[in-house]
């Protein structure tokens, strides 16, 4: 059997295995098509509304690429010989579908505030004897859904298998920069997939790349750095953010003092506001979950829940600036400046850190040591990127990305002409712009 999916990033994505269109067709899997996949990023760039559904067969169809260039180029011809076996491909695919499975709606905000993982929340969906996905899995070995988790958790015994779709250059990370800079009218994403693919060796250790392929793998490397900077990092993403984040805490809050009002989707949220939720009620929230909460709040009684869901839904971020050491002791200042202007700085004021190691050489040392992207040279020795490419030295392990302040637009002094609070927001005015806080972007 073969299906094709139509896709804008692959052109066709190409389904040759029923336990993969059996996954798709999953209660659990079709969920991802209710979760973005750059979540408040869309308030920004607006064409951003893609899927974790999309990112998912995406990651599947460059996964399924590199098994055939593997199994057309280098098939093991006998046990231990370093090349690829073939039986590992219903493994790794299955793996390469399901990675992002247990993502919930506004992912990593979500998490934060409510304690959940979403990683972990992949191996329960995987795992777990009540889900579609599971009995799907069954189907093929009862140990199935095991294998196809402990690939997702890096565990599994082959680092072939592993590294398709775990590593600093893998289908995930691939499919993602190429897909989000489609959707967000970038460039910055793209890099050649093709040639990239055409240089994948299998070794025993894992994959690595030939030599003649050093300048595909580097313009990845700065696709995804430049990615970083100016998409995944951008100021006002991370103010919609900062809000969605005060808005959940916010609810969470009232809900313990009784104050919330609770009725239709916000009846879907209450076991993660006291903490006792099952994978049932996790499976439960999408995006439109919660948008369908905040709808409802912007209508509350409490008037910081109602002006946060407010500036969520219909797009008021906050302002911010970049702050340093030098810069950090005016934040208190700062902090009474916006409480005397009538602003609960515990709602409206904030940090947000966003840093990203571009590449990041092997360290074994390291809590969680990386993957080395390593290039196999003409005697068939491997040497590691970084150590032959000056482009890619240039930036290994070294952190970017910023740390920076938000706080309420309506604090700047020009967007305030007669008004009773005039002194305080001059005074605020003045601490970001003549005292070196650096001015607002």
């Amino acid at each position: 059997m073969e299906k094709v999916l139509r896709d804008p990033i692959h052109n066709h994505i190409y389904i040759q295995q029923q336990v993969i269109l059996d996954l798709i067709n999953t209660r659990e899997f079709q969920r991802l098509r209710r979760i973005k996949q750059l979540g408040t990023t869309s308030y920004t760039f607006h064409g951003a509304e893609h899927s974790r559904f999309s990112h998912s067969v995406g990651v599947y169809e460059i996964t399924r690429q590199i098994c055939d260039l593997f199994e057309r180029n280098y098939p093991s011809q006998k046990k231990d010989d370093g090349l690829w076996d073939d039986n590992e491909r219903i493994v790794v695919l299955c793996a390469a579908l399901l990675h992002d499975l247990g993502h919930g709606p506004y992912s990593h905000t979500f998490e934060h505030i409510f304690s959940t993982d979403h990683e972990q929340m992949t191996t329960d969906i995987i795992t777990s004897p009540q889900t579609e996905v599971n009995q799907v899995l069954k189907k093929v070995g009862p140990n199935f859904p095991e294998k196809v988790a402990s690939v997702i958790q890096k565990t599994y015994p082959d680092p072939q298998v592993v590294q398709m779709i775990s590593s600093q250059i893998d289908a995930d990370r691939m499919d993602y920069l190429l897909r989000d800079s489609y959707f967000t009218g970038t460039k910055y994403g793209n890099f050649d997939l093709t040639r990239i693919l055409r240089v994948m060796r299998p070794y025993k250790e894992g994959i690595t790349f030939d030599i003649s392929g050093m300048h595909a793998v580097e313009d990845y490397i700065v696709s995804r750095f430049q990615m970083y900077q100016q998409v995944y990092f951008h100021p006002v993403s991370r103010s919609m953010e900062v809000i969605l984040s005060h808005l959940l805490k916010r609810a969470k809050y009232l809900y313990t003092v009784n104050k919330l009002q609770l009725n239709g989707a916000t009846d879907l949220l209450v076991p993660f506001l006291t903490g006792e939720y099952s994978l049932n009620d996790y499976l439960h929230l999408d995006d439109g979950v919660l948008n369908t909460c905040f709808a409802v709040w912007r209508d509350s009684g409490d008037e910081i829940l109602s002006d946060l869901a407010h500036r969520f839904l219909d797009r008021h971020p906050l302002k911010s600036v970049r702050i340093s050491p030098e810069t950090r002791k005016y934040i208190p200042t700062l902090e009474k400046l916006v409480t005397q202007a009538g602003y609960s700085a515990e709602y409206y004021m904030d940090t947000n850190d966003s840093y990203d190691l571009p590449y990041d050489a092997y360290d074994p040392h390291s809590q969680n040591p990386r993957t080395q992207i390593e290039l196999i040279q003409n005697d068939q020795s491997l040497v590691e990127l970084s150590a032959i490419s000056p482009l890619v030295n240039s930036i290994t392990g070294k952190v970017s990305g910023d740390e920076r302040l938000f706080f309420p637009r309506e604090m700047l002094a020009a967007n305030k002409q007669n008004d009773l609070f005039l002194p305080v927001y001059e005074a605020f005015d003045r601490y970001i712009h003549n005292d070196q806080v650096v001015a607002p972007e």
